[in-house]
């Protein structure tokens, strides 16, 4: 019961990320300033990477690598944002 309901959650992060993501490509390519979109695009998908590591996995693989680094980059990305400014 509990990995269906974090599988749900899990999905609407992803969701979320995602059309987060198509309107803040559309801000971009309209050169308007990086709003609120921008933010819940990088929490959400931040919050996707890092819940993804809590399901069961048995051993490295490369979905396993490719989370660990693109955790990583969305971690430095938000603070490089609200943190110093950039």
């Amino acid at each position: 019961m509990f990995l269906d309901a974090f599988t749900i959650l899990h999905v609407i992060l992803s969701l979320l990320g995602i059309a987060s993501g198509f309107i803040v490509i559309y801000e971009l390519i309209a050169s308007k300033p990086l709003g609120s979109w921008n933010t819940l695009f990088l929490v959400t998908t931040l919050a996707t990477s890092v819940t993804a590591f809590l399901f069961r996995f048995h051993g490295f693989t490369p979905a396993i690598g490719l989370g660990i680094i693109s955790t990583l980059i969305l971690a430095i990305a938000l603070l490089a944002l609200y943190r110093f400014g950039l």
